[in-house]
Order: structure tokens, then C-alpha cells, then sequence
């Protein structure tokens, strides 16, 4: 696996910050073994990295499936040495996709903990734009879709116009129908009529996180061959 070249900057308070926990929850992490050891620099302080704010993300969303401190650490164990953060996000991202569509009505106060970082009024219309927030009935509420928060607050910081990012949310969400679409017809033929809908479940539940993980990776490859020719035609 490929790793980070960026060099561990983050304190422990601004790591807690930008993972919306608290100092104690990273330390304690650390000490059972979840988190890797800081880097130490001048005057003995420890700094963390984009690796360590992405293992965070991981475990949150492990614990939001239900995981127990026990089976987190067995899963963290079972992934291959070395990841980098962005391994770590995929492996988020294919966890994520187990859960059932989640919503939640949160203050703007928490909304702001769980992104792990204040939100203007920009950055909000952004994230109602990719409906990733919408405004409740209350003032100061939102009902946030917890499965994209953290890719909308990522999005928030890329560097292309907020109408690409629109675009490009469209054109996914067509071809990935599509895909599940057809998907959906070849795993039907497994499943005969008589059998019963806890069957058809089952099945789902089984092939759910294999294929996201197939369609991440085809994906990436995908997109780095058309990286790659798109970098040559401009040579």
C-alpha cells in the first residue's frame, strides 16, 4: 500500500478537533492499541497525521455499525500493515455502505462537533446543496444524513467549483443505479421464487460489502488510466 507523504502536524487537540472527539478518547485509543504512536518532535510533543484522523473516522463508523471496543480492535488487526489514509477512507467508505440510510436532527452546535471543525454560512448552503444537511423546523437545527457528512465536509475543501462537484454527484449517482440495476438482475436469478424474503436479505447482506468493495476498486483503477492518458494528451 502506498503511504502518506504528508508529514504528521496535528497536536493531539487539534487531531481531537478535526475528528470531532474529545484529547481523551484519541489518548485512550492510543493505549489500547487502535491508534498508532504519535511522532515525537522538539520539546517531547507528539504530532499526528492524516493516517491517525482517518483511523478515527474508521472507528466511529465501526461504532456506529454496533462494534464493540473488542471486535474493532480484532477488525483493525485483520487490516494490512502500512495503510495509508487514503486506504483507511476506502475501508470507511465500504463500511458506510452497510448501514441503512441514517438521518439524525442536530443542533448546528453538534453538527459542528461531528464534522469536527466550525461551518460558515457558505459551507452550510454547500452541504444542503449536496444534500448532505437540510434544514429542520427548528432554529439553529438541521437533519443531517450521517452516512455523507464526512465526505461533504472533505468536499468543502476541494479546490473545484461547487457546480462541478454537482455535476460530477449527478453523473454518479445515474451510473451507479444503473449498475445496481443490473446487478440486481443477476443476483435475482439466484434466488428462486420460492424462497423467502429473509433468503433474498441474506443474500443482499453477504454480497452488499463484496461488491462496493469491487466497484471502489474498479473505480480507482478507472480513474487512474484516465488520469494517466488525460496527463499524456496534455504532454
Amino acid at each position: 500500500m502506498a503511504t502518506d507523504i504528508e508529514e504528521p502536524t496535528l497536536t493531539v487537540d487539534e487531531l481531537a478537533a478535526r475528528a470531532g472527539v474529545t484529547v481523551r478518547t484519541v489518548r485512550f485509543y492510543g493505549t489500547r492499541g487502535l491508534l498508532p504512536p504519535p511522532v515525537i518532535g522538539p520539546r517531547r510533543v507528539g504530532h499526528y497525521g492524516q493516517e491517525h484522523l482517518s483511523r478515527l473516522a474508521l472507528i466511529e463508523e465501526l461504532q456506529h455499525q454496533g462494534m464493540t471496543l473488542a471486535a474493532i480492535e480484532r477488525y483493525l488487526q485483520q487490516l494490512p500493515e502500512g495503510l495509508s489514509a487514503h486506504d483507511l477512507a476506502i475501508h470507511r467508505a465500504v463500511v458506510a455502505s452497510w448501514a441503512p440510510d441514517s438521518a439524525e436532527e442536530v443542533s448546528l452546535a453538534e453538527l459542528e462537533r461531528r464534522a469536527g471543525r466550525p461551518l460558515s454560512a457558505a459551507d452550510l448552503d454547500r452541504l444542503v446543496a449536496m444534500s448532505v444537511v437540510r434544514e429542520a423546523a427548528g432554529p439553529d437545527t438541521y437533519r443531517v444524513d450521517l452516512g455523507l457528512l464526512r465526505l461533504g465536509v472533505q468536499l468543502l475543501d476541494v479546490p473545484i467549483a461547487h457546480e462541478t462537484i454537482l455535476a460530477a454527484r449527478t453523473v454518479l449517482l445515474k451510473h451507479t443505479r444503473a449498475a445496481a440495476h443490473e446487478l440486481s438482475l443477476l443476483f435475482r436469478d439466484e434466488v428462486s421464487e420460492r424462497e423467502s424474503v429473509e433468503a433474498v436479505k441474506d443474500l443482499s447482506a453477504h454480497m452488499q460489502p463484496l461488491v462496493v468493495q469491487a466497484l471502489l476498486t474498479t473505480f480507482q483503477r478507472s480513474l487512474k488510466e484516465e488520469l494517466r492518458e488525460w496527463l499524456t494528451e496534455e504532454s
